[in-house]
């Protein structure tokens, strides 16, 4: 071999991408972009997820936009005239009591949005951390901490919540119904962090954390939760749905949110009776939760097949 193939040999050696130096900074920045544009590429080939997340937009955008450029709100109008079936002033018809349905559709869609998002927010971090610490910590302190989510996961969820409901103070408010749906949905998300974090728990990188004189919780925070962040932002969406439902539940049940506020489960209850004489008082609210809950589902089934590194097939 000649001095000039022999240089061109080395040289190719130690610069194997062309027009990228050998630093480790760039290396792992063009990393990270590999893997976030391979998690982008896989959630977008997955057709329903897209077309769910569109949706979902288009009802956020309904129910926190729509309120400005819509002439009523969910109140009583002396100006409503009442019974009245969708017309061009009122697309959605009007109750008895003179509400705008529309208006009422709009604002009951934000509220019910409001309690499935501070729920999950809410429920992912106490669910995670509880998770998280137990995993690591395993023995005594993981079975307590195990025992204590059996036994809230025995427990009905739903008589749970709407009993602590109906006696709470304030438990009209959106916020309160929030907090108290939050503080029993935490327990799923919790088996799904511990499970995860027990397999981690053993990785290499743990045992060099350890190595290097790291405490307890700087491994948890810093090292465990993150490389857990696909499970935990999957579990987390689907949360929303469950949230979604209860608080239906809850108002449906007379427990949630009451008047003069309006959610979409206190607008199907109003309209129990209504299903076949007005439907347009029934069906829309009906509808907006049947839609977010399946577009919240698709998006969920979306983002598990971007973040699982298992994952090879693509959905079409």
């Amino acid at each position: 071999m000649s001095d000039t193939e022999g240089r061109a040999t080395d040289h190719a050696t130690d610069d194997p991408v062309p027009g990228r130096g050998a630093g480790a900074e760039p290396v792992a920045t063009s990393r990270q972009r590999g893997q976030t544009r391979v998690i982008m590429t896989r959630f977008l080939r997955h057709r329903p997820a897209v077309v769910s997340l569109v949706l979902l937009i288009a009802i956020a955008a309904f129910a926190f936009l729509g309120p400005y450029v819509w002439t009523w709100d969910h109140l009583v109008h002396r100006e409503i005239p009442g019974n009245q079936p969708p017309s061009l002033d009122h697309p959605l018809g009007t109750t008895s009591a003179g509400h705008d349905i529309l208006g009422q559709l709009m604002r009951g869609t934000q509220q019910t949005l409001k309690v499935a998002l501070t729920v999950s927010l809410l429920a992912t971090v106490v669910g995670s951390v509880w998770g998280a610490v137990a995993g690591y910590l395993r023995g005594w302190p993981d079975a307590i901490m195990m025992r204590v989510v059996d036994v809230m996961l025995v427990v009905p969820l739903l008589v749970v919540v709407s009993a602590i409901g109906g006696n709470f103070r304030g438990g009209t408010t959106w916020y309160a119904v929030a907090l108290i749906i939050a503080a029993f949905s935490w327990t799923t998300i919790s088996r799904v962090v511990r499970g995860v974090v027990l397999s981690l728990r053993e990785q290499e990188f743990v045992e060099a954390a350890r190595a290097a004189g790291a405490s307890g919780a700087r491994i948890v925070f810093r090292h465990l939760l993150p490389n857990a962040a696909g499970p935990i932002i999957v579990a987390a969406t689907l949360l929303i749905a469950v949230a979604i439902l209860l608080e239906a539940s809850m108002s449906f049940l007379g427990f949630g949110i009451q008047s003069p506020d309006i959610s979409l489960g206190l607008m199907v209850d109003n309209a129990k009776t209504a299903a076949f004489t007005r439907p347009w008082l029934f069906y829309p609210p009906g509808l907006i939760i049947v839609l977010i809950c399946l577009t919240i589902n698709f998006i969920g089934d979306g983002l598990r097949d971007a973040l699982d590194p298992r994952q090879t097939m693509v959905r079409r």
